[in-house]
């Protein structure tokens, strides 16, 4: 069950992740928040969650796209139930069982709210849309924090550190850039910088997690 959960579980979300996200890229229209005519899917004119709407920005049929994507991050509602059961990995140290425990709280809350992006197609929901998407990344600040701190006080190896103390750095400059960065609907080049450091970060997120998978896993192996 552990091993389903904590490394299973992990992985296959993850990498269905990324196809999914290449066949919705592959399927959408074309449009973007300032050119309705471009053609096709931009890495650096389009936002991940384009390819979750009803419809293009062109104004097309984005069905497809649409699906592949959604059901993508609904999916990470089982990620945040797998970080439910990683704090059985350190229960050999109480209060390194305990700050584990919060950290997964926050990675369950927080993987929440990714798969609530996918409940809230942008050009349906956009309030709420936004409000999912922002404060997902805000809550993987103390998330990663906390399992850093639990990584150092394990023997978990160094690698495995170093990983979820990049990601803490990347996630953390990421939401002071949401916070001070110019609004992309303000004009083109604000949307390029922002789309490119957006998928960046998304794709540094899940490799992130899956990176931790075999981690867990050897935190298994060395249990038994």
């Amino acid at each position: 069950m552990i091993n389903f959960w904590t490394v299973k579980v992990i992985r296959f979300v993850t990498i269905f992740f990324v196809v999914a996200v290449i066949i919705a890229s592959y399927f959408y229209p074309g449009g973007n928040i300032h050119d309705t005519a471009q053609s096709g899917y931009s890495f650096t004119h389009n936002f991940l969650s384009d390819l979750g709407g009803l419809e293009s920005h062109s104004g097309e049929d984005n069905t497809i796209s649409s699906i592949f994507f959604n059901l993508s991050m609904l999916l990470f509602f089982f990620i945040g139930i797998s970080f439910l059961f990683v704090p059985t990995l350190f229960k050999e140290n109480k209060p390194t069982f305990i700050l584990a425990i919060i950290g997964s709280l926050f990675f369950f809350i927080g993987s929440m709210f990714f798969a609530g992006v996918g409940f809230t197609p942008y050009d349906v929901f956009f309030d709420l849309h936004v409000f999912f998407a922002l404060n997902s990344f805000r809550l993987m600040i103390p998330a990663s924090l906390i399992y850093l701190i639990v990584f150092l006080r394990s023997s978990l190896s160094i690698k495995y550190i170093a990983v979820i103390a990049s990601f803490l750095f990347l996630v953390t400059a990421y939401v002071i850039y949401l916070n001070i960065g110019e609004n992309p609907l303000s004009n083109k080049e604000a949307m390029i910088a922002s789309a490119t450091i957006q998928k960046f970060i998304a794709f540094m997120s899940v490799a992130t997690v899956f990176s931790l998978s075999f981690g867990f896993s050897k935190r298994i192996n060395n249990s038994k």
